[in-house]
């Protein structure tokens, strides 16, 4: 079995609650796909294959001091008060919960490995393999598939496990990271193998 982790990234309450500041953007497309539940599903099979658990989660101190203020993406952030680490808003949804020994990768910008713990914990538990999902597809699920893909490792996406704020951004995203990662629905992937 090749070791692997799966990264959960994004899914926080800021981004993915029913009531939270999102529920219009992400929250649609995700219950009419179910990806919670298959979320929810994939991660107890992993759990129960041996595969790690990582939880990738949008956070920036209570003063915003991390935040870029010219990003397009974050720079509304500080004024909305979103993102704030230690608040409600960057918890994991509750239905994807960690568990003790789960890791928790906090990151200031897209992409998982910027400036993250992401690639030493890789490093240190030999990872060979990425699954990844979460939101949104064209944002941390492609950047994190593409920068996993060049520094060596295998990726797959696990695309019920994944939404966009439309069905195109989505149906994009996939398109254009099927050149780097293996595009896979949940159900159909072996986390033994």
């Amino acid at each position: 079995m090749k070791k692997s982790i799966l990264l959960v990234m994004d899914m926080i309450n800021d981004l993915v609650s029913e009531t939270g500041p999102n529920a219009t953007t992400y929250v649609p497309l995700m219950r009419d796909r179910g990806v919670l539940e298959h979320t929810r599903a994939a991660i107890a099979a992993a759990r129960s294959a041996g595969v790690l658990i990582g939880y990738v989660r949008i956070g920036f101190s209570p003063d915003y001091r991390e935040c870029p203020p010219a990003s397009p993406i974050f720079s509304r952030a500080r004024q909305n008060g979103l993102f704030k680490l230690g608040t409600d808003g960057t918890a994991v949804h509750a239905m994807l919960t960690p568990q003790a020994g789960d890791f928790d990768i906090v990151k200031h910008r897209v992409s998982p490995f910027y400036g993250t713990s992401l690639e030493p914990i890789l490093s240190a538990n030999g990872v060979e393999r990425l699954f990844l999902c979460g939101v949104s597809t064209n944002g941390v699920v492609h950047t994190g598939a593409r920068e996993a893909h060049d520094r060596d490792f295998e990726c797959v996406v696990l695309e019920d496990c994944c939404a966009g704020a439309t069905v195109e951004e989505h149906e994009r995203a996939l398109y254009c990271v099927g050149r780097f990662a293996t595009i896979a629905s949940s159900d159909k992937i072996d986390f033994r193998a």
